[in-house]
């Protein structure tokens, strides 16, 4: 039953996708109200399929490297959803939606499992939680950074086309990144602080490198957003170590576990 679920799930994620592309340099945009309609159904169903994959298990909670892909995609697409109801995002969502699909779906035809027991630490929750939400805040602005890029380059080709299409104004992708990525520095900074308190090591051989990555990563958002309100640095140095710091992250949390659950199984 929930095969057929994630495959619908897929579905209506790839219409929502294909709707809005259909339409995304169009004067008049795509219909903003359906196209979050089809994403608000896939949205709810995704979440569904997650408690299925991960709560509901009775040995236990299953946060294998795919169902945690699968969060993390999950938190995007409801993040992006719900931030179109205030502002214009309408070139961000394709890329969200289209990824979000294919997290389902490989979900569902590449099925991994990592049983953990949070219920024996409850603050392990905490720590897990700050940690998804700071990785997907980040993912977010990569996200931004990348449609700030992608303006600016038009904009310097004198690109007037540009003017009449859907697009925001870079001033506000721009304010907005700074803001999404101050949110997701400081989640990523609860997540390494509760790490410290509540994990017993930081530094022991199986998750060392993650801590380092983590690390890394957190001192180039910090720098980034010192250097931003400090000197009002912006445009591609942002990008470029927006997308730097994602990377780092990306690499320490999945890196291992992709080896371990999917390819030595």
């Amino acid at each position: 039953m929930f095969s057929l679920l994630s495959i619908l799930c897929t579905l209506l994620y790839l219409l929502a996708t294909g709707y809005i592309t259909s339409r995304l340099f169009h004067s008049e945009g795509p219909n903003s109200r359906m196209s979050r309609a089809i994403a608000c159904v896939a949205i709810a169903l995704h979440a569904g399929i997650l408690y299925n994959d991960i709560i509901s298990d009775a040995t236990g909670q299953n946060l294998s490297i795919t169902n945690v892909a699968s969060i993390v995609a999950w938190l995007i697409a409801l993040s992006m959803t719900l931030l179109s109801f205030k502002q214009n995002h309408v070139f961000l969502t394709p890329v969200v939606y289209g990824f979000t699909s294919f997290a389902v779906l490989l979900n569902t035809l590449l099925p991994a499992t990592y049983v953990m027991h949070i219920e024996l630490q409850p603050t392990l929750l905490i720590h897990i939680t700050l940690a998804l939400f700071a990785y997907g805040s980040l993912m977010i602005a990569v996200l931004y950074a990348l449609q700030v890029s992608y303006i600016n380059h038009k904009l310097k080709s004198k690109q007037l086309a540009l003017l009449h299409s859907s697009l925001p104004p870079l001033m506000d992708v721009e304010t907005t990144l700074f803001k999404i990525l101050l949110y997701g520095t400081v989640l990523l900074s609860l997540s390494l602080f509760s790490g410290f308190i509540f994990l017993d090591d930081m530094f022991a051989q199986k998750q060392v490198h993650k801590t380092i990555l983590s690390i890394v990563a957190w001192i180039l958002y910090t720098g980034t957003l010192v250097a931003h309100y400090q000197f009002a640095w912006r445009g591609r140095g942002v990008v470029i170590t927006t997308v730097i710091g994602a990377t780092l992250l990306t690499i320490g949390y999945f890196g291992s576990r992709i080896v371990k659950e999917v390819i030595l199984t």
